[in-house]
């Protein structure tokens, strides 16, 4: 389990560069990476959480043959003032068996609370480590991010200044032009067009004006 974390440490510092030549998404592997870490450490919390149940009932066990040990000394003592020996002798067999009980459940609780601390330990070390990992990652996603972001600027603005860009780019300037152009000329041919309307439209007023003018004349001669 904890040489698992000394693993994925390794993977993370030294592998990166291979995971991007094999065209794997190392954001991607990372985030997994730390989702199987994060699995393993609910596994050790479940494994320390039982470790810590077994030794509160060694424990419980263990102070109950202690106590069980003095309540054997003490009715041993009574039954000795009370004159009865026979029940004095039961009472220290009982003791003695009570005593070989503790001196084991003792000596069980005392290995499983040594266990326990050393599985915390271990789980605070994990979890540190798992943190440490979802920052490295976290600076590892922005740096591929850039790198990313970076490498279409680059093609992009190479893209720009290619040779198939910049003629496309001119021939879409001539075809302006020749718009520009064609704009010009049908100006040109619409301001000839009103000119001569103009001149006929001119004449035609013109011969109005002559023709009332010649009735004029003729009406004060007679």
């Amino acid at each position: 389990m904890f040489q698992f974390f000394n693993r994925m440490k390794t993977i993370v510092s030294s592998e990166l560069n291979a995971m991007i030549d094999k065209a794997e998404d190392p954001v991607k592997m990372l985030d997994q990476y730390l989702r199987d870490m994060g699995k393993d450490i609910e596994e050790v919390e479940a494994a320390v959480a039982k470790q810590m149940a077994n030794e509160k009932m060694l424990k419980r066990k263990a102070n109950d043959a202690k106590a069980m040990v003095e309540k054997r000394q003490e009715q041993a003592e009574k039954a000795v003032e009370a004159d009865n020996e026979e029940l004095a002798r039961k009472a220290l067999e009982d003791k003695r068996h009570q005593e070989k009980s503790y001196e084991s459940l003792q000596a069980s609780w005392e290995r499983a609370d040594e266990d326990v601390r050393i599985l915390k330990e271990k789980l605070s070390e994990m979890k540190k480590e798992y943190q440490e990992m979802k920052l490295k990652k976290d600076s590892l996603k922005a740096r591929a991010e850039s790198a990313k972001t970076r490498t279409k600027m680059n093609r992009t603005m190479s893209s720009i200044g290619s040779d198939q860009s910049r003629q496309g780019f001119e021939r879409m300037e001539e075809k302006v032009l020749q718009y520009e152009a064609e704009a010009e000329t049908s100006e040109d041919l619409n301001e000839s067009a009103r000119t001569l309307d103009d001149e006929f439209k001119e004449l035609e007023n013109n011969n109005g004006v002559d023709d009332e003018l010649a009735a004029l004349k003729k009406k004060f001669n007679k």
